[in-house]
């Protein structure tokens, strides 16, 4: 099956300051802030949510093309993608940006300051479309530049290809009627518990409502797992337990990878849901949004474990 995942390509550059931001922020004073923090070290990891659904469908077997907007830094991440055989065609390099990214900074207690800027991504995608696709398609629309967010479930549509519409961080991005033209006419909703009730404040619909205009909902729950609804009857989706969970960051990118598999192979909705839990529990046992890895074989014993049944 051919996969369009639309999203973003970000890097992440991690920090650590060796104390507490408290001690270093004056309440009284907080009208005219002005801090330095000295860091430990810097760390780089390649992110966004359409390299990484796509780097988990690699694993997979899966070759989705990406389509996105990456900038004038892009090479490295261009290379790591083109050695795990994806394409970039899809990819349009804005050479008066930089690649989004994300500058976090984490204390001794876990508290976070974060800037985010969109560089590239600030830029439509625009990649030109097959006048005829030669067999099944399917495509997911993640968060990513807002006029593509809003064009693609357009063209998806008009064209009849089925899409998973993931609004995420994009949802105060959105206006209401945006959000709803979007979910009109899609595959399946996406989103986690918290994110699903920003769409329902957004678009004035009940979950019921939101039903008549999908699909499908697919909300996850974290630890918790997923719940798909379709149409009245609903199905929970146990979690993938791990030893130790190190980084949530990137599960649901995870999670939306191995459903995406679970769909190209025939899979009912909450069937792929148990592949989206095996994949994100491999996430979330490392640091990082694609510094996990696995084998097919892995994958396999992991999804007989947990849920009887292999791939």
């Amino acid at each position: 099956m051919q996969l369009y995942v639309a999203g973003s390509l970000a890097l992440d550059r991690i920090m650590n300051f060796p104390g507490k931001f408290a001690d270093h922020i004056l309440p009284d004073k907080i009208h005219i802030l002005n801090v330095c923090f000295l860091l430990e070290g810097l760390n780089e990891y390649y992110g966004g949510t359409a390299g990484n659904i796509a780097y988990n469908l690699s694993m997979l077997g899966e070759k989705p093309l990406i389509l996105a907007c990456a900038g004038k830094d892009f090479a490295p991440y261009a290379e790591r993608l083109k050695g795990l055989g994806l394409p970039l065609e899809g990819v349009r390099i804005v050479d008066s940006q930089f690649t989004a990214g994300a500058y976090i900074t984490t204390d001794e207690t876990d508290n976070q300051i974060t800037g985010f800027n969109p560089g590239a991504m600030r830029e439509r995608c625009g990649y030109a479309f097959p006048q005829k696709h030669g067999g099944p398609v399917m495509g997911i629309v993640s968060p990513t530049n807002v006029n593509d967010m809003i064009e693609l479930p357009a063209y998806f549509k008009k064209a009849g290809i089925p899409y998973i519409f993931d609004p995420g961080q994009q949802i105060t991005a959105l206006s209401g009627a945006q959000m709803a033209e979007a979910i009109e006419g899609s595959f399946a909703l996406c989103t986690n518990d918290y994110e699903l009730e920003l769409v329902m404040k957004a678009t004035g619909f009940s979950r019921a409502e939101l039903l008549k205009r999908t699909g499908a909902l697919v909300t996850t729950l974290g630890e918790q797992g997923s719940i798909i609804a379709e149409g009245t009857k609903e199905t929970k989706v146990a979690p993938v337990k791990v030893d130790k969970a190190l980084d949530p960051t990137g599960a649901g990118d995870a999670f939306r990878a191995g459903m995406l598999k679970g769909l190209c192979l025939g899979q009912s909705l909450p069937q792929a849901a148990e592949l989206g839990s095996v994949c994100a529990a491999f996430c979330v046992a490392k640091k990082g949004t694609q510094e996990h890895s696995f084998t097919m074989d892995a994958f396999n014993q992991s999804l007989t474990t947990h849920f009887g049944r292999s791939i």
